[in-house]
């Protein structure tokens, strides 16, 4: 009797344990389809961003420059790459998540090209550096940066961070390592301004060339804006 009940114990435990994996496996699948979608949707609607700033800048090129827009950089671009870092880490190097980030690639150099055109076109001086980094597996110092220049972001909105995984197997990007003179022995890299600086740099040193460069402002925290208003 007590053999049976053993037994009778043991199955139960096992069909409970496969219906818990299998519904994990399920949720799994089935949130991960979702967000797929939703990174879709956002890349259509990046793609339409940028052609709508192309259009406007042909549509503005015989205007003044007052009425082109400062800001090129679609926000949704941000949002893209952020998802793309959770599909990345979530679902794997899948084939369209790989697939994804050759175009947000794409869509960043096209922006970097019309923000570069419209600086020329009106004579001001675009804000923004080019960062080549790869796998932490590959580059040691390349997590630390991209720390570095979220601050920097955040502290200075008006500056654009173009990032390029060095490993994309994309014809645009590999044209702008060799323009650089990118190596893949020297990462993280970055291009300031013209200056190509390999190896890991702080944020105080990044903090002074951006300055210097493109004479930045400092965004004020909340609070201090606050006070000043009181």
């Amino acid at each position: 009797m007590d053999n049976k009940f053993d037994w009778k114990k043991y199955l139960i435990v096992f069909f409970i344990t496969a219906g818990l994996f299998a519904t994990a496996y399920y949720l799994s699948e089935y949130f991960g389809g979702r967000k797929v979608e939703e990174l879709k949707s956002i890349q259509d609607k990046i793609a339409i961003d940028i052609l709508s700033s192309e259009t406007q800048f042909s549509l503005l090129s015989e205007l003044s420059c007052k009425n082109i827009s400062d800001s090129v950089f679609s926000g949704q671009l941000g949002e893209l790459g952020n998802k793309l870092e959770w599909s990345q880490n979530n679902l794997g190097a899948t084939e369209e998540v790989s697939y994804l980030r050759k175009y947000y690639s794409l869509l960043q150099i096209k922006d970097y090209l019309l923000t570069k055109k419209i600086s020329s076109r009106c004579g001001t001086k675009a804000s923004f550096i080019l960062y080549f980094y790869t796998t932490a597996e590959n580059c040691s110092e390349c997590e630390r940066e991209s720390l570095v220049l979220t601050s920097l972001r955040t502290k200075y909105p008006e500056l654009r961070v173009y990032s390029f995984d060095y490993s994309t197997e994309l014809g645009a990007v590999e044209a702008m390592l060799k323009i650089y003179k990118i190596k893949d022995t020297e990462l993280p890299a970055l291009v300031i301004d013209d200056d190509v600086l390999t190896g890991f740099h702080g944020i105080e040193e990044l903090e002074f060339m951006v300055k210097k460069s493109f004479k930045l402002q400092e965004t004020k925290p909340l609070e201090e804006n606050k006070k000043s208003a009181s």
